[in-house]
């Protein structure tokens, strides 16, 4: 063999080579990890309790955890208590080709009355508390060197900002809503803390990431007793397990694979946990003994061809398994549509062109039980943003 085919036939083995590196690496479902503020930027603290440092063991804790799963790679912008500007974090995300970004943060106000947590996604918002949450976050921005520049003269605290943020995630809004839900789900049934619900906020962190993303409130740090359970190692250790089986459901749903959490116990063996067992965690609806009155379960329609063929209606869960439409199946509610998409089973409840009809059956939706219901929208049978379908 002369030596330009030797070296011909050695090009081809590295290309063979680094396309089966490539194929088993495309196996794996990335996570990327954001543990809020860092450095200089403490975040939100009161009396002892730092968000910074909260949210740095949470994270590192969710990441130990999900690296125990065979078929998953973790990912982090900060592993220390280092300043990362706000930008390079989703661009972290993206270079890493992620399939989803989880950033955690905590809550915090001048008051020990508030309490509990909530999840976001990036969207427009006209309630001011979500506003408030969002302003806050992307004050971080400010911290940084010629930020004037590096973020196009985005202000956080200007509305007329915010706007433009919301645009790059709209192909992901329906699966960071689903994600987020798993999540908020975890923390209001297995953990039993206050639930202030999935919200939708501009949020600059979120806005740059290519894949669907959710921003964690893990509680308020100005709450004695919140404070207390978010500095301890149980309530650090509870709240990342929550986060990881959020995560591996969500994971289980969209591409395979399985809903057994792989965690250690306090003698470090590893021990698997069976999210099936976990209620509500599948994302999979329950039969319910208590059937709803009849005529406070049919959702109420409207003729969208007024309204250039816009239809709004109410996700009330998502699955991989397919359910019959029985009211029995959905709480009691009636009317119930599905959409299959690939591995996974969407199912909707009342179909309106009229928004505030929508908002409407949202409402009888969760007063059945379907705490994490959202609405949705759809052109002509395509899926769209409820903010494009408004407008």
């Amino acid at each position: 063999m002369n030596y330009s085919r030797f070296k011909l036939f050695a090009l081809l083995a590295v290309v063979l080579l680094s396309f089966s590196v490539s194929a088993q690496n495309g196996k794996k479902f990335k996570v990327v990890l954001d543990p809020g503020h860092g450095g200089k930027d403490t975040g939100t603290n009161h009396k002892k309790n730092v968000e910074k440092d909260i949210v740095l063991a949470v994270a590192l804790e969710v990441g130990r955890i999900l690296e125990r799963q065979s078929d998953i790679d973790v990912y982090y912008t900060r592993k220390t208590d280092v300043f990362v500007p706000v930008k390079e974090r989703s661009v972290l995300a993206n270079n890493n080709n992620g399939n989803v970004f989880v950033s955690i943060h905590c809550n915090g106000v001048n008051s020990e009355a508030a309490s509990g947590t909530e999840t976001y996604v990036m969207g427009l918002s006209k309630n001011k508390s979500n506003l408030d949450v969002a302003k806050t976050e992307n004050s971080v921005i400010m911290m940084e060197d010629d930020y004037k520049t590096k973020y196009a003269g985005f202000d956080p605290s200007s509305p007329e900002s915010i706007i433009g943020l919301t645009l790059i995630q709209e192909d992901y809004v329906h699966q960071s809503i689903d994600l987020a839900s798993r999540v908020q789900d975890g923390f209001t049934n297995d953990l039993r803390r206050k639930n202030r619900g999935v919200k939708q906020g501009p949020f600059w962190v979120l806005h740059g990431a290519f894949m669907p993303s959710i921003l964690i409130e893990l509680g308020f740090v100005s709450n004695t007793e919140e404070g207390s359970y978010l500095t301890s190692s149980r309530g650090q250790k509870e709240l990342a397990t929550s986060i990881a089986q959020g995560i591996i459901n969500y994971k289980a749903a969209y591409y395979g694979g399985s809903k057994t959490l792989v965690v250690a116990d306090s003698s470090s063996k590893t021990v698997a946990k069976d999210s099936s067992a976990t209620k509500n965690n599948t994302r999979e609806v329950k039969n319910t003994s208590k059937e709803v009155a009849k005529e406070n379960t049919t959702p109420r329609k409207e003729s969208s061809s007024k309204n250039n063929g816009i239809i709004f209606k109410v996700q009330i869960a998502a699955g991989s398994k397919e359910l019959s439409l029985r009211p029995e199946n959905f709480k009691g509610l009636r009317g119930v549509t599905t959409m299959r998409a690939g591995n996974l089973s969407r199912y909707y409840y009342g179909e309106t062109s009229d928004y505030d009809t929508a908002k409407e059956n949202l409402k009888v939706a969760k007063n059945s039980g379907h705490s994490s219901a959202f609405i949705v929208a759809f052109k002509n049978g395509n899926s769209i943003t409820v903010e494009e379908a408004i407008k």
